[in-house]
């Protein structure tokens, strides 16, 4: 994704301007580049970004890869439009950083606050506990010949130390289900062959052990940071942390903790180990504040589940807060004020009570079974893409799982899963929900999102390319393995399974030809199976208007509203400059969704929604009204959408 603009900043980015410039973009997740006539710079660096020389009036352009690319492109277009960038030491140009003012008296106060990612709701106010563990430098050292196998061995016993120490957190009794399956994953990651192999090699060639970890773990996070996927994205924070845990073996040490953290803290973090909040006495944190991490990282995860309010992605500016006294995070809106005075100590307590109190009314609504005037049950689920995430769809009363992304299984690895491995997860997933049904969403990969395994053509819009069901039915030496998977799941609860980026009637017949071939297989192994509903999610034009006949094949649609509604508007959900086009409240958009449900209604088949405009209180009842009789959502919004269809009746 990329804009150009002609720069306006008085002077050009000198010095000053560059700094400002480099922090604002170093507050963002995405890798970013500054392209001025043929030279390319990393626009996080200022020595670079001086050095290209930019100047008042010359023509530059912005190009950002990753989750938060179209977020960076708007603020770092804002500055180099805005005269008086770089001037001033808080500026409105940059989206991480805002000042409000109130009135106090006759005069008006301002009070600067930060503002990152809100990756968990809720409100929290306390005292900051800094935690800055000390960084582990790479310092490429060269090993002599004769002294590469006792470096090896070092190597070698690192990682096993580490797989140790996590099997001993693993062990710890009290330990909550989301946290243990967390630190089960990094366990993986950290035997993960591409990494040992990687370290290994390094170290072959003469590197010392600590760079070598610290090389290939660089390397292979990187691949997961120029992912265009939140939750894939995310996963380059985690093998970093994985890559400390080596490190920290290799030194012959053990991090810093967390035990020491007083009742009531905010915790202040440059980046936070997933291992490390997850053994942490997280009773006693109130809030969490961190300058790396996003919505979908496993911190994120982890506070959510605990309703621990938590902002993330604060980038440079974490450092500011390393050393205050207190702070006042909203983990709903991503602000974080330091320090706050009176006036928004009283409005945070004030809201803090409001919010206690909503959350206790709609807590009554955990359990509760909505339905309809007519008596019809109107399932509301969870949208998740982990075992991790169980848990707190299980807190707010999911009744199942409406969209389980398989996507992190094939990507958090560097390998594609075993047959074996995805029926584990999706067995432990329907035994989880059980009875209710759980929606397992074929693998929804394509060309925007790299996986070990199956090689993409370079593609100039990979929304619209080899994508979804496409490259699925187009590799089944990829699909009949997960597809072998849920047949063999199935057979310990109600799954069902759904196929994304349908537009023909082709896909679902091909779909269930290997259906049958797996079906013939399993029977020929003895393997235990049960059959499952297979359905089909509309988010294409296509679908929509073949939905009458859609229906008479399956056993159900889903309707994914995100990727529907750019369809139908034409507008790339990721370009901020068409961003008033992507409105699930379009009439165009309106009726397609109307289209679908009175297809499916008329055939008999279930219509859910997966998408987030299934938790919008506002829609819910149109929805209804519709035909819909199941809603997927994030755990956050359960309760409510349950409140919200009583109230409807």
């Amino acid at each position: 994704m990329e804009r150009s603009t002609i720069v306006r900043v008085h002077d050009g980015l000198h010095a000053r301007p560059a700094t400002r410039f480099v922090n604002l973009a170093k507050g963002f997740e995405c890798d970013i580049e500054l392209i001025k006539a043929d030279k390319s710079i990393n626009a996080k660096s200022s020595v670079k970004l001086m050095l290209l020389g930019v100047k008042e009036n010359d023509e530059i352009t912005v190009r950002a890869t990753g989750a938060d690319a179209a977020e960076a492109i708007e603020a770092l277009i804002g500055f180099l439009e805005n005269p008086h960038s770089g001037t001033f030491e808080i500026n409105t140009a940059e989206k991480i950083k805002s000042v409000e003012v109130a009135p106090v008296a006759n005069n008006t106060v301002s009070h600067s606050h930060l503002r990152g990612v809100a990756a968990s709701e809720g409100l929290a106010i306390g005292k900051a506990f800094g935690f800055f563990p000390a960084v582990i430098d790479q310092e490429n050292r060269t090993i002599a010949k004769d002294a590469i196998p006792a470096e090896l061995a070092r190597l070698k016993q690192a990682f096993a130390t580490v797989q140790d120490r996590m099997n001993a957190s693993l062990e710890i009794d009290n330990l909550a289900a989301s946290d243990r399956g967390i630190i089960a994953a990094l366990k993986d990651i950290a035997c993960d062959q591409d990494l040992v192999d990687g370290a290994t090699t390094l170290v072959e060639s003469g590197m010392d052990a600590i760079s070598a970890v610290i090389g290939t773990t660089s390397r292979i996070a990187s691949d997961f940071a120029a992912i265009d996927d939140p939750y894939l994205n995310a996963r380059a924070d985690d093998m970093n942390a994985v890559g400390r845990q080596i490190c920290l073996a290799l030194l012959g040490q053990n991090d810093v903790n967390l035990d020491a953290i007083p009742e009531g803290s905010i915790l202040i973090a440059e980046d936070i180990g997933a291992w490390d909040l997850a053994r942490a006495p997280l009773k006693r944190i109130a809030g969490i504040v961190c300058g790396r991490g996003g919505a979908t990282s496993h911190v994120a995860i982890i506070a959510r589940a605990h309703g621990i309010p938590a902002v993330l992605g604060l980038g440079s500016d974490v450092q500011r807060l390393s050393n205050i006294g207190t702070v006042a995070i909203d983990g709903n809106s991503g602000e974080v004020f330091e320090d706050p005075d009176q006036e928004i100590v009283a409005r945070f307590q004030r809201k803090i009570a409001e919010a206690t109190a909503e959350k206790h009314a709609l807590s009554v609504f955990k359990d509760f079974i909505p339905k309809r005037a007519d008596g019809t049950i109107i399932e509301i689920a969870a949208n998740i893409g982990s075992l991790e995430e169980i848990e707190a769809a299980q807190e707010a009363g999911a009744m199942g799982v409406g969209l389980f992304r398989t996507e992190l299984l094939f990507m958090r690895h560097m390998h594609l899963p075993s047959e074996d491995f995805q029926t584990e997860t999706y067995a432990a997933l329907a035994t989880a929900f059980a009875p209710y049904p759980v929606i397992v969403r074929t693998l929804d990969i394509g060309g925007d999102k790299a996986v070990s395994g199956i090689d993409f053509p370079d593609e100039d819009n990979p929304f619209l390319g080899w994508r979804g069901i496409r490259m699925c039915l187009d590799r089944p030496d990829v699909f009949k393995p997960q597809l072998r998977a849920l047949l063999r799941a199935s057979a310990k609860g109600n799954i069902k399974v759904m196929l994304p980026m349908v537009s023909s009637i082709d896909e679902v017949h091909a779909t269930r030809a290997l259906i049958d071939e797996c079906i013939a297989e399993l029977k020929a192994e003895s393997q235990e199976y049960a059959l499952f509903g297979l359905g089909v999610m509309i988010e294409t034009p296509a679908a929509v208007l073949i939905a009458p006949a859609l229906a008479r094949e399956v056993a159900f649609f889903s309707i994914g509203t995100n990727d529907l509604t750019q369809y139908i508007m034409a507008a790339d959900r990721l370009n901020p400059t068409v961003a008033k086009l992507n409105d699930v409240t379009h009439p165009a958009v309106m009726t397609a969704i109307e289209m679908t449900t009175t297809a499916g209604v008329q055939a008999g088949i279930m219509v859910g929604m997966c998408g987030e405009a299934a938790g919008r209180p506002d829609l819910i009842p149109t929805f209804i009204k519709m035909g819909l009789t199941e809603l997927s959502m994030s755990p956050a919004s359960i309760q409510r959408a349950k409140k919200c269809v009583q109230d409807f009746g």
